[in-house]
Order: C-alpha cells, then structure tokens, then sequence
C-alpha cells in the first residue's frame, strides 16, 4: 500500500482548517500510510494554534507544520512537496472538506492507471451564512459563471485539460518539474499543461469528491478572479493553444469600454451598447432564475447575476491589465 503524503498551501484558514483535519482524520485510507503537510503562509489568526491543538488531541495522524514566507500558493505546494516523504501527492485546500473516500479513490484511480494525475469534482458550499455568499455558491457551479469547467458543473470519468487540487506520484514531479512559483495563480492548470505535453495524463474521476467553501463576499470574490484573469493571461503568453472560449471575458470588458467610449460620439454605438447590456442582463437573470428554482431560493434570483457579473468583470478587467502591462514588463527584463 503506497504512503500518501496530503499537501495543502494554508493562510488564514482558522474557519475552516479544522474541518479539513477532521475529514483527513475520517479517511478510509490508513492512517498508518498518511501525512498531512501544511505550508502556512505565517497566518496572523488562529489557524496555527487550530493545528497545534488538532496534533496534541490527535497523534494517530502525523501532521507537520512548514512555513511558507513568500506567502504565494505555488511555493507552498513546493514547500510542502520538498518536507513530504510519501510515494503519492494529494493536493487539498485549507477550505475544503473531502469526502471520507477521497484518498483512497485518488490512490485506486491512479493504481488503476487511468491517468497520471487525478483528481474529481467539487460541491461547491457558502463560506458564511448569507444571501451574498449563497449567491457566490450558486455562481461559481453555473455554466454562466464557469463556463465548460467540467468538475464544477458536473462531469462524468474521462480525460482532462485540468483537475482540481490532483493526486500524483513523486515520480511525476521528478519527470516534469515542480509548481511554477512565478505563476501567482492557474498553478495547477499551468502543471497539467506541463503533465499533458510530457505526454502523462490528466483524470477526472466524479467518484473523487470533496466539498469546496467559495469565497464568502463579493469583495473577496472579486479579489480571487482578479487574481486568476491576471495571471490566466501569462499562462496564456507561454501556451496559446490553451485559449478556451471561457477566457473571453476580457474581450467582452473591452466591448463595454470601447462602446461606451464611442456612444458619446455615435449613436450606432449607444444602440449596440443597449443591445449588448440587455442581452447580458437577460443572460444574468436567467441564471438567477435557473438558481433560484433549483435551491428553491428566491434571493438567488438577485445574488447569483450580482455574483457572476462580478466574476466576469474582475476577471476579464485584470486580464485586460495584464496585457497593458506585459509588453512594459517584458523590455524591462531584456
């Protein structure tokens, strides 16, 4: 039976840490043949006494603590992948919560030689009580939100560009290389591209559960998909052929800028701005309907548009930065 070493990047995770913990400690997987790594990003709440006090109450699972001073995701894999001794990596998040088969499915999977980094799907929860948050919830599982992510909106076992989080051997880091710390987020997408071109395989299997909290306001959820529109657009200088039609957001930001730029002057242009407004509102409210009847939650009919339009323009808005930027950046370094 193969040891599995769990890797989770952690900073200020004291809400939900110990609900990872106790669904790590609840595996089917021996405990025997587990270790769970924690590279913290030297969190300034209760996330490290949360750990400290979890590894005094429960020695019968090794937990090990290492600090993470560049406070970015990609280094705290790296770190936690150079102090694991396991044969298999399991990535997991400070905010999520596996199902209580989770190892043992991703250790099987990749047993089974279905693919060379697997992993499964999300049910995505609120991470706080809340309309606002219910809202956030219902937006990052909608297509409207998402797109074609297949582990967010339900899938079934097939090849993948990506999976979230992954199970891996060791062997697979040696042969391409580890997390890309200049890539301050798509880390995970930007390795899967790295474990295709090697000519590995990327597994989706639905039977790898785990719950996800999504972010809990509309401020921090604008942060995060500012984070991944910015950097999505240097993921997408190294390897074009990666462009989905989900990226277009930001594209369809510079259609509002431009147009609205151009219907001071022209009128064809504040008709094709009105025209484009309520064909994306229609689109919003939809969405806010198909939610709202699904969860049988009449505030989603407002939270999920607030939530999806909010994903939309922080995402395609720091893309567009990102682009501004790149050439400045890149004579810069020459």
């Amino acid at each position: 039976m193969p040891t599995v070493s769990i890797i989770v990047p952690c900073y200020n995770e004291q809400a939900t840490i110990n609900l990872l913990l106790d669904a790590i400690r609840a595996q089917t997987y021996p405990l025997t043949e587990m270790e769970v790594i924690i590279a913290d990003g030297i969190s300034t709440d209760a996330t490290r006494d949360k750990i400290a006090a979890f590894q005094q109450e429960h020695p019968e699972l090794r937990v090990r603590l290492v600090d993470n001073h560049q406070r970015v995701i990609p280094a705290a894999l790296n770190r936690a992948m150079e102090a694991a001794q396991g044969e298999i990596f399991v990535r997991l998040d400070a905010h999520s919560v596996p199902r209580s088969t989770y190892i043992e499915t991703c250790v099987s999977t990749l047993e089974a030689g279905l693919g060379d980094n697997v992993g499964g799907v999300w049910t995505i929860r609120p991470g706080r009580p809340g309309p606002i948050a219910a809202g956030i919830a219902a937006a990052a599982a909608h297509p409207l939100g998402v797109g074609d992510a297949h582990y967010r909106v339900g899938a079934q076992g097939r090849e993948a560009d990506t999976v979230p989080f992954g199970a891996f051997r060791r062997s697979l880091v040696e042969a391409i290389g580890p997390f890309d710390e200049s890539l301050l987020s798509n880390e995970d997408y930007e390795f899967n591209v790295r474990v295709r071109k090697a000519g590995f395989t990327v597994w989706l299997n639905p039977e790898i559960e785990t719950i996800y909290f999504a972010r809990p306001t509309l401020g921090a959820l604008a942060r995060q998909y500012w984070r991944y529109g910015y950097w999505k657009l240097r993921m997408l200088m190294r390897y074009p052929e990666t462009f989905r039609w989900r990226q277009l957001s930001g594209a369809f930001v510079l259609t509002w800028l431009g147009l609205g730029a151009l219907s001071i002057w022209f009128r064809l242009a504040r008709w094709a701005l009105l025209a484009e407004a309520f064909i994306y509102l229609s689109a919003l409210l939809i969405a806010g309907i198909q939610s709202a009847r699904k969860h049988n939650r009449a505030t989603l009919l407002i939270t999920v548009p607030l939530a999806i339009a909010t994903m939309h323009f922080s995402w395609g808005t720091a893309f567009l930065w990102s682009l501004i930027k790149y050439p400045f950046e890149s004579k810069q370094k020459r």
